[in-house]
């Protein structure tokens, strides 16, 4: 029997618009894979860079931020405040060496449940087809 390795990802979700995305892909039966474990967040906006490095250091091999589309945060500009906190955490994953395409940003509505569903299996093969994430830098994952 083969073993096939599933990546620990973590996706922190808008209460507003990507949790209930997830619902609706789950209501619809749209299949996406385990390897998603969802936090609920009232907004993206309030996700530090350290909340996402520690996500790295508890053991996880990617993560998601997905907020509301711009314009229909709840919270006015939250999701303004999350692009920019991401642009921020791209750049301390880069000195860290760190790859950058462990960590996504992307803007999922309450009712496109069959998008996030696309999303988390599209991130997960990204994820696969990095390898599991061990601290290393990015020299050290070629």
């Amino acid at each position: 029997m083969r073993m096939t390795w599933l990546p620990k990802i973590i996706a922190f979700c808008c209460n507003w618009c990507a949790y209930a995305g997830a619902d609706t892909a789950g209501l619809s039966r749209f299949q996406y894979p385990p390897s998603i474990s969802i936090l609920r967040v009232m907004c993206t906006g309030r996700i530090e860079p350290s909340m996402i490095l520690k996500c790295f250091e508890q053991g996880a091999d990617g993560v998601m931020v997905l907020g509301c589309h711009p314009g229909d945060c709840h919270y006015i500009s939250g999701n303004e405040c999350a692009r920019s906190r991401i642009e921020t955490t791209l750049e301390i994953m880069e000195i860290l060496g760190i790859d950058k395409r462990r960590l996504l940003l992307k803007w999922i509505s309450a009712s496109e449940g069959a998008l996030f569903a696309e999303t988390a299996k599209d991130f997960t093969e990204t994820i696969r087809s990095l390898g599991p994430f061990r601290g290393e830098s990015q020299d050290d994952q070629r």
